[in-house]
This record gives structure tokens, C-alpha cells and sequence, in this order.
């Protein structure tokens, strides 16, 4: 079968690589159109449109780049158009995606929704856009379920993190040959995620790195990011003595002692690899203001959402600086909460279920379409 895959994000690029493999071994037919990022594109397939050329970020960001947003939307109902796929498969990014889905459906596609935009977040009247243009949607955290079934009766599948299908398929990397290879001594490891868009890691890089020299007995690592070019970061590291390593993040989680880790997927990836952190956001006044008006969550990180509990701190907008992310980066060096944060991290992934969520997913694709056909 022809399967059409839209991702925007690097963590969209996972799960749909993930999905993509695991459709190859449920169909070996399978065949892969996509937009999507260098992950789906090892799967095999054509990739039409990278994700680092649709990752706009905030409302006032989103608005200046309007017209390009418009002409992606357009580029992708043509291709779809001529792909005709059994199937569409919308991975999260629900400004472009619901655009896509609404004509989708009138067009007669089948559209299946895997990981849920975050509507229970915020803009929960996606609901009747979602019931009315989905067929099929693939939930990955716990809460989801109820949200969607218990609160507005719209049926969908539980299927676990896929998350937890990456990190357990991943190889153990070797701590010396690492260390080795990145030039790096043996001080424990602070690793430094600030995001995956440029506007973010400006903002998130420039306090993250006044840590380095208050914190002189650990070392600290830059993990850089899928899709950005490591001369990106050349301006942030002139007055620091900090490490770049590109595209090694998972690696780096593995070996790291602490983080500071910009709020997103990666404070989930984090927790999973059992690192204490402490969570970071900064944007835009603007669009934090409009943010702070619309979203009515007691967290921003994943870890606390799912939990239900401030299991790690979050430092947001004015928070976010020097003085109070030293004090926290402190607090998660101290080996009596570390010790509180490790038990919560464990049930968390408790929460999530066991691996096999892209395993889960690929086999519910491909039985929802064969029953529709027939077969």
C-alpha cells in the first residue's frame, strides 16, 4: 500500500521513522511519500519537504511567515494528489496538518492521526475538526485516552510512548571511546538541550552556557540538533569552554549526569534516560503573552503533565535566568533529590507502557484499511 506521511518537527521525524519501519515489516508493499526530516528518509521513501523548512514557532512568527506556510499547504494537497495514497498519516504539527486533513477528507482520503496534537493543551475546539475529519487517531500518553473518550466521545487508541521503542532499540554506546572521540576528560557530563529551532536555542543558549563556569568540576556538552548546522552554534561557544556534538543526542543522554533541557519531547527523552533536570522556556513576549491567555496547564514539561506533579522544575520566562538556574542546577546535583527524582522517573515510564507503540500503530494502519477495503 502507498502511505503519505506529513511530520514537522525533529521529534515527528523520529516517531515517523519508528512507524515507517515497522509499516515495512506489517506490509511489505509498503511504499513512503513524506514530509518529514533525514530519519524517515534512511527508512526509504521520498521525502518532498525537510521539517527545518516548515518549523515556524509562536503566533508572531507564524504570521510573518504566512505566505510560505500558505504555499507549503498547496504544495503538499498537489503532491498528495498525484501520490494517491491508501492513506495519510498526520504525525502532531496540527497548523499545517488540519488544513491538509480538512481537504483530505473531502477529497475521499482516508486520514489517521498518530500522537495527538496537544488540543487538551490548548484550542480544544479542534475536537470538532477532529471528529468530523478523522478517521483513525493514536494517542501516546495516558491522559489522552480519557480526554478523548470519557470528554468528547470520540474513540481512539492508546498505543504507548514511541519514545520508549526508540531508546530500547538504540545501542549502548562505549563511555571511554565516546569521551575519546569528542575530546572530552572524565568530569561528569551536564548536557545542554536548548531546543530545535533556531529562534529557541538563541534564546535558551545564551543563559544555559553562564552555567559553565559556576560549575567548574562538571563538563558541559551542547547536544545539537537534528536538522541545524553546527556552525549555527560557532557564535555561542567563543566565550565558553563547552562541547558541540551533533545528531548524537540519545549518546549523550546515556552518559550525562544532569541537563538543562529547553521544554518539549526532550524532557520526556530525558526523564526516560534517567537524568535529573531542570526545564527551561523563553519566547517571545508577544507570543508568551498570548500563550499565558490560552493555555490552562498547571506544567509545560511532559514529565510533570503526565505525572501529574512537579517531579522536575520548570523555569519559564522571567524565571528563566542566571540566578535561578544555578540554584536549580545545584539542587538536581544533590544526591538525596536525585534519589526522589529517579523514583519518579521510573513510574513515569511506568505510565507509558512498554515498548512496541510503533509496532502497535503499524499493525492498527494496516487492519483499519484492509477491514475498510474488504480484504
Amino acid at each position: 500500500m502507498k502511505y503519505y506521511l506529513i511530520a514537522g518537527e525533529a521529534s515527528g521525524d523520529l516517531h515517523g521513522s519508528l512507524l515507517m519501519k515497522e509499516l515495512q515489516i506489517t506490509d511489505p508493499d509498503a511504499s513512503f511519500r513524506f514530509w518529514g526530516g533525514d530519519l524517515m528518509e534512511q527508512v526509504g521513501g521520498t521525502l518532498v519537504r525537510h521539517y527545518r523548512d516548515l518549523a515556524f514557532m509562536g503566533f508572531v512568527e507564524v504570521l510573518g511567515n504566512l505566505r510560505t506556510i500558505l504555499r507549503n499547504i498547496n504544495e503538499c494537497k498537489k503532491d498528495i494528489e498525484e501520490f494517491a495514497p491508501d492513506v495519510i498519516i498526520y504525525i502532531d504539527y496540527p497548523g499545517f496538518n488540519f488544513r491538509i486533513m480538512k481537504w483530505a477528507r473531502l477529497k475521499g482520503y482516508r486520514n489517521h492521526y498518530y500522537i495527538s496534537p496537544q488540543i487538551w493543551a490548548w484550542k480544544e475546539s479542534r475536537i470538532k475538526a477532529i471528529k468530523r475529519d478523522v478517521d483513525e487517531m493514536y494517542v501516546i500518553l495516558p491522559f489522552e485516552k480519557h480526554f478523548y473518550e470519557q470528554k468528547h466521545q470520540f474513540p481512539v487508541h492508546f498505543v504507548g510512548h514511541p519514545l520508549i521503542d526508540a531508546i530500547h532499540e538504540r545501542k549502548q554506546v562505549d563511555h571511554e571511546v565516546f569521551l575519546r572521540e569528542h575530546g572530552m576528560d572524565d568530569r561528569p557530563i551536564i548536557a545542554l538541550l536548548p531546543g530545535s529551532r533556531k529562534q529557541e536555542i538563541k534564546n535558551m543558549l545564551s543563559v544555559m552556557l553562564r552555567m559553565v563556569d559556576r560549575f567548574e568540576d562538571y563538563q558541559f556538552v551542547i547536544a545539537g540538533a537534528p536538522g541545524q548546522e553546527a556552525q549555527f552554534y560557532t557564535s555561542f561557544l567563543k566565550k565558553y569552554d563547552v562541547k558541540l556534538i551533533m545528531n548524537r543526542t540519545y549518546d549523550l543522554l546515556s552518559l550525562s549526569h544532569a541537563a538543562l533541557v529547553t521544554s518539549g519531547t526532550a524532557t520526556l527523552e530525558t526523564a526516560l534516560f534517567k537524568v535529573p533536570q531542570v526545564v527551561c522556556y523563553k519566547g517571545s513576549m508577544i507570543s508568551y503573552q498570548i500563550a499565558k491567555r490560552i493555555i490552562k496547564l498547571d506544567y509545560i514539561s511532559l514529565v510533570n503533565l503526565i505525572m501529574d506533579q512537579p517531579v522536575v522544575t520548570e523555569l519559564i520566562q522571567k524565571e528563566f535566568k542566571p540566578a535561578d538556574l544555578h540554584r536549580e542546577l545545584d539542587h538536581i546535583l544533590d544526591p538525596t533529590h536525585r534519589n526522589r527524582i529517579f523514583a519518579d522517573y521510573y513510574q513515569l515510564e511506568k505510565k507509558l507502557g512498554g515498548v512496541g507503540a510503533s509496532e502497535t500503530t503499524a499493525g492498527l494502519i494496516y487492519k483499519a484499511i484492509h477491514i475498510e477495503d474488504g480484504k
